[in-house]
């Protein structure tokens, strides 16, 4: 497939070997499609990597959505983007003959939000998401049934981007929804740390065990 016929500057690398799962790699503000590889290949280097860049600029910036202020997100976009997202992951999935069963996000800030956007309004979509740093991205009437979804949701103690309560509101609201939650709390801020890289792959490595 000639990547040129999707809609999003992305990277494809294809998987090690026949059966590993794919891994959607969602940058932070200021990032791109080559930023997340080498946090891919960590978490599992077997695994295909699918990595789009965002299409809204902030200063120069590359994000996913618009935002009004720090931590403040224009939710109408937030919206159409992820349904625009959700758009290109189901192309890219055909495109190059991906298992739709085996497809885990791995975001971090501003992708950890429009990762944890994709869950509520495309349930289905990802088998499941490794959330680096996520915000509640917003509130909804109805829940999507997320039943059985694996979510590991790390946090850091100072991260003065993201409130603690925030982040419990996030886990709680993904509970309800059925997901089974695993919130990682770290001593750090906003920044991601080798020890819960290796916590993130360590509890890949078992979700996705029965998979092979």
């Amino acid at each position: 497939m000639n990547q040129n016929d999707l809609d999003f500057v992305h990277r494809f690398v294809p998987a090690e070997e026949p059966g590993a799962p794919t891994l959607l790699l969602l940058h932070g503000t200021g990032g791109n499609e080559d930023d997340l590889l080498p946090l891919g290949r960590m978490i599992d280097e077997r695994a295909a990597l699918l990595s789009p860049r965002g299409k809204v600029l902030e200063h120069g910036m590359p994000r996913f959505f618009r935002r009004l202020a720090e931590g403040v997100f224009d939710h109408e976009d937030l919206v159409n983007r992820t349904h625009e997202l959700a758009g290109f992951i189901k192309q890219a999935t055909n495109g190059y003959d991906l298992d739709p069963g085996r497809l885990y996000a791995v975001g971090f800030s501003n992708g950890a939000n429009i990762a944890a956007s994709l869950l509520l309004l495309h349930p289905g979509l990802l088998a499941g998401a490794i959330l680096l740093r996520a915000m509640t991205p917003f509130k909804l009437e109805t829940l999507p049934d997320l039943t059985g979804t694996p979510v590991y949701l790390a946090a850091g103690r100072s991260d003065q981007m993201v409130p603690p309560e925030d982040t419990e509101r996030l886990a709680e609201l993904l509970r309800e929804a059925g997901a089974e939650i695993t919130l990682d709390w770290q001593p750090g801020g906003h920044g991601i740390g080798r020890a819960e890289v290796e916590a993130a792959r360590s509890w890949f490595t078992k979700e996705i065990s029965g998979l092979r």
